[in-house]
């Protein structure tokens, strides 16, 4: 127990002397903000959001031209032959199976689309970040949903925004 409590000190001070010889500052930034209200990650959330909305409509038309096919097909069992039934039967199981499919991929193009544009900014609004960091001899730069606490000199998220939306306009 002894030996854990000089073990405790010794990385403490060595600690402590470590982060006041470190000449250089840890800041964060509120990366989602910064996404949601520079100018160029406007543009590309209006993007996403136009084919999202564009791809829930045509699976909510298509999904809609299913449920009145099912209702259809049901209506139509006390009327027409167990044959013919159970041949619509296959054949709209089979639409539903596609659907399904077709979802899936309007889905996973949708997510590709959407981390391929959020890579783009990044690659663009990075180097900015970068500049900023070198002028203001910032060592860490970290995101703010992983911060606890920080004082409000520490957060650049407005300083970098501004920078950004000066870049492009």
């Amino acid at each position: 127990m002894n030996y854990l409590k000089k073990f405790l000190l010794i990385f403490f001070i060595f600690l402590i002397s470590t982060n006041l010889s470190n000449s250089k500052e840890t800041a964060f930034v509120d990366i989602d903000y910064i996404v949601a209200n520079s100018n160029i990650g406007k543009k590309v959330l209006e993007n996403i959001n136009k084919l999202d909305k564009k791809n829930v409509e045509n699976l909510r038309k298509k999904n809609k031209s299913l449920q009145e096919l099912e209702i259809n097909i049901k209506n139509k069992k006390n009327v027409v032959s167990e044959d013919v039934f159970n041949k619509e039967v296959v054949s709209f199981q089979k639409k539903v199976q596609e659907f399904k499919v077709k979802k899936n991929r309007i889905i996973k193009n949708f997510n590709d689309f959407k981390r391929k544009e959020l890579e783009n900014i990044f690659k663009k609004i990075s180097p900015i970040i970068n500049d900023y960091m070198e002028e203001n001899s910032i060592g860490v730069l970290l995101d703010s949903k992983n911060i606890f606490m920080g004082s409000k000199k520490s957060n650049l998220t407005e300083d970098i925004l501004d920078r950004i939306n000066k870049k492009f306009k």
